[in-house]
Formats: C-alpha cells, sequence, structure tokens
C-alpha cells in the first residue's frame, strides 16, 4: 500500500500544477472545466489528504465526509467559499493564493474603470453593428481619467497596485480601509485617508477592493450610491455580494450614478436582467487574475501550500493559525 498522500484536484487546472504534484502524491484530479456537485465532492474527498480547491464550498458537512483532510489549499485569493471556523474544528488548514495577482488584477480593475469612462463596449457594438456611418462630433462622448479622483475602498495589494496606476494619469487618489496605511505608505503612493463616507461623495470613479465578508456583504447599497455623484462611475473587481446589485441596477437605470465596470456579480453566473439591458454597464465575466501566466503561478502557489501542509511544514499562505495549536 503507497505511503504518499492523496490529493484531490477539483477542476481543470494549468499543466505545471499537476506535474508538480505528480509522483509525490497519489492524484485524483478531476480534469473537467466543470465544478463538482457537493456529493460529489465528498465522495472524492472522503480518502483524501490534500484538496486543492477551486470555487468549491468548503463546509462542515464536507469536511465530516473526508476525516483524513489536512490542508484546503484554495486556488484564489479570496477565500469567502471556505468555512474557516469549520475547518479549525476539524484540524485542517486552509490556504490561499495572495501577491502573484496583484498586478493582473489592477490591470483589469483599471481596464473597466477605462471601459466604462470612454464607453468602449457601447462602442464596439456599435461598430460590430454596422452604425458607424459617418464620425461626428458628440458620438459616444465619455468622461476623461486624467486628473479625476479615484476613490479606493479597501487598500490592500490590489488597492495600492490600482493606486499605482492612476498616478500615470495625474488623478487624485482618496481610499477607506478599516485598518488605515502608515504615513509612509500613504505617501509613497500619492493617497489620502479620508472616511467612507466622504470616498462615496469626492470619488469621480470608486473601485471596490475588499474581502467578501459579513462585514462587507452589501458594503454599497442604495444610501451608499446615494452619495456618490451622478457622474460618478463604480467599478467591482472583488466580489458580487459586496455591492448589492439590485440596488445598483436600479441606480444605473435612474442616474443615480453615470455608469459602471464590473468583473463580478452578487448571483454569478447570474447578473441581474436590468444590468443585462444598460448601456451604461461595461462587464467582464470574473477574468480579474485571467492571464495564462498568473492563473498559472496561482495554481503552483496553490500546491506548494499544499504540499507544504501535507510534508508538515507551515504553508506560506495559511488562513487559519488557530489551527496549528489545535493539531499540536
Amino acid at each position: 500500500m503507497s505511503t504518499q498522500p492523496k490529493v484531490l484536484v477539483t477542476r481543470k487546472t494549468p499543466p505545471p500544477a499537476i506535474e508538480l504534484l505528480t509522483g509525490r502524491v497519489l492524484l485524483d484530479y478531476n480534469s473537467d472545466d466543470r465544478r463538482m456537485a457537493p456529493d460529489e465532492l465528498a465522495r472524492r474527498a472522503a480518502d483524501c489528504d490534500g484538496l486543492i480547491a477551486i470555487g468549491d464550498k468548503i463546509t462542515d458537512a464536507l469536511l465530516d465526509a473526508a476525516p483524513k483532510l489536512r490542508v484546503v489549499a484554495n486556488n484564489s485569493v479570496g477565500y469567502d467559499n471556505l468555512d474557516l471556523a469549520a475547518m479549525t474544528r476539524h484540524g485542517v488548514m486552509g490556504t490561499h493564493t495572495p501577491g502573484v495577482l496583484t498586478d493582473t488584477t489592477a490591470d483589469l480593475a483599471f481596464a473597466l474603470m477605462m471601459g466604462a469612462a470612454r464607453r468602449l463596449g457601447e462602442a464596439d457594438r456599435y461598430v460590430r453593428g454596422g452604425h458607424f456611418k459617418v464620425w461626428s462630433v458628440d458620438l459616444l462622448l465619455g468622461v476623461d481619467i486624467h486628473h479625476a479622483t479615484l476613490g479606493l475602498l479597501g487598500f490592500g495589494r490590489i488597492g495600492r497596485g490600482m493606486a499605482r496606476r492612476a498616478t500615470g494619469f495625474d488623478m487624485r487618489v482618496i481610499y477607506f480601509d478599516e485598518q488605515r496605511a502608515s504615513p509612509e505608505v500613504e505617501k509613497e503612493y500619492g493617497v489620502e485617508c479620508v472616511s467612507k463616507e466622504d470616498v462615496f461623495r469626492q470619488a469621480d470613479f470608486l473601485s471596490i477592493h475588499v474581502p467578501l465578508m459579513p462585514s462587507t456583504r452589501h458594503l454599497v447599497g442604495a444610501p451608499e450610491l446615494a452619495m456618490m455623484k451622478r457622474t460618478a462611475i463604480l467599478v467591482n473587481s472583488s466580489r458580487g455580494p459586496v455591492v448589492h446589485e439590485a440596488a445598483l441596477a436600479e441606480a444605473l437605470k435612474n442616474g443615480v450614478i453615470a455608469g459602471a465596470g464590473l468583473d463580478v456579480f452578487e448571483f454569478e453566473p447570474n447578473v441581474d436582467p436590468i444590468l443585462m439591458e444598460l448601456p451604461n454597464v461595461f462587464m467582464a465575466p470574473h477574468i480579474g487574475s485571467a492571464t495564462r501566466a498568473t492563473r498559472t503561478a496561482m495554481a503552483m502557489l496553490a500546491v506548494e501550500n499544499c504540499l507544504a501542509a501535507l510534508d508538515g511544514k507551515t504553508p506560506p499562505n495559511l488562513l487559519n493559525r488557530d489551527v496549528l495549536a489545535a493539531r499540536r
């Protein structure tokens, strides 16, 4: 009988990550590009020591069904799919993949902002629809990004990446974060910390960079949208439920704010039907980290986290450090 630990990779993953696992573990690889149903996931995880999760919900019930499990390596920087309290009770380490996707996601967030500001989705549809017959002085007029005010909700890695990019456009950058950055960091990034309300009131572009947790669910709803300038544009590349999507749809429909650039949605892959019909929404299908290099780096980091845990080491990106005491 093999003494190698068994690892389940729950979804199609870049080949270099699978190669890193091959020969080091007994591998169960769901190479299909589909998310397993909870019963299939529980059945296949039942005798596993490690699990590399790609969007899968890690629940108390799943952990009960997998008594040998020692680590769940989440292939994402976000980890709202992990019940960390339950994992700690079961003695299971949880990890994620921060850092390697910072610049790629900041690139996408900035692209959403630019696309919404310059009405690029509308422009693309206009040309493809055969409507471009003659140039016009007022055709698809947008708004300037340069010298505008960028407001950041959250000033972690990706928020700071947005601030760095904004300097190239001579933007004023303000931010709110529950944990204020040091004066040295604020000076380095050229940002000003203001109240949450002032971020909403002053921003020409409001970009969201907070994790999804109970305190941030519907952080942006109808009252917050009503504080914003009628000319403002909202950008969300964090997690969909941070924004009350129905409230956003109504605000965009009724001119409470001017536009939005969205990579994430509250009930994805479903999108509010009103948003689908509005021309002033620039949308992408949750592709913030979607470059070959970054998705490969994320997968490799998830594998490294998993292997470290199975080797008896502390994974570099451990989320529930309390589990170390529980495992002693």
